[in-house]
């Protein structure tokens, strides 16, 4: 390889440490060339980017990004390295635990993963890796217990509905409605004006006496 090849590869991984935040060190020395291919076959279809690079050319790729996180990571650099590079911290885990028991081997080995900013080292550690949450996972736990709450609330209304009881919380809001507003009092019609005393009728006058009979 020449020196321009070399830097090439190095810029490479370089790039791939700085994209991803995962990252997982392989040891595939013991595979065939048809196993190797179908492992990147798999890591393919599972979004899961693998390189195989030699050994002095990752570690001066991590060196120059001068990041200390990476300093666990340099004791896992031997023999054949393949590196996994993934957004999911578990899914290289989830693979490499899946090729072993569909070819009925050990291989490949996990030398080292970083996850995040956490070093994971030794093959020991591929379990817990399987068991890593991802964060939709997480997301979709909180968002579980937030709802948990609220379902409790919908399922004891409905219990009571069923009963044919007011659920608490039902009459609860129903209590703290406010009252409407009285409405407002019709103004009084105004009176109608009295009516004038018809003017008394003028005495009649008194009758003249009947001349006296002579």
């Amino acid at each position: 390889m020449t020196p321009a090849q070399k830097t090439e590869v190095i810029e490479l991984l370089k790039e791939k440490f700085s994209q991803y935040s995962n990252f997982y060190v392989t040891d595939t020395e013991s595979l065939t060339v048809e196993q190797v291919s179908s492992l990147r076959r798999v890591c393919f279809e599972k979004n899961v980017e693998m390189k195989v690079a030699k050994n002095t050319l990752i570690k001066k790729a991590l060196e120059s990004l001068g990041d200390e996180k990476y300093a666990g990571i340099y004791d896992s650099l031997h023999n054949v390295t393949a590196l996994m590079f993934s957004d999911s911290p578990k899914e290289p885990a989830v693979i490499i635990s899946a090729f072993r028991k569909d070819n009925n081997s050990a291989m490949p080995i996990l030398k080292a993963a970083l996850i995040g900013e956490e070093v994971y080292s030794g093959d020991n550690q591929l379990v817990a890796l399987t068991k890593i949450k991802t964060k939709n996972e997480l997301i979709g736990e909180v968002i579980g217990l937030l709802q948990s709450p609220a379902k409790r609330v919908i399922s004891a209304m409905l219990n009571h509905i069923e009963n044919g009881t007011t659920a608490p919380a039902a009459t609860e809001a129903v209590a703290a409605a406010p009252e409407e507003a009285p409405a407002a009092p019709a103004e009084a019609a105004p009176e109608a004006p009295a009516a004038e005393d018809a003017p008394a009728a003028e005495d009649a006058p008194a009758a003249e006496d009947a001349p006296a009979a002579e």
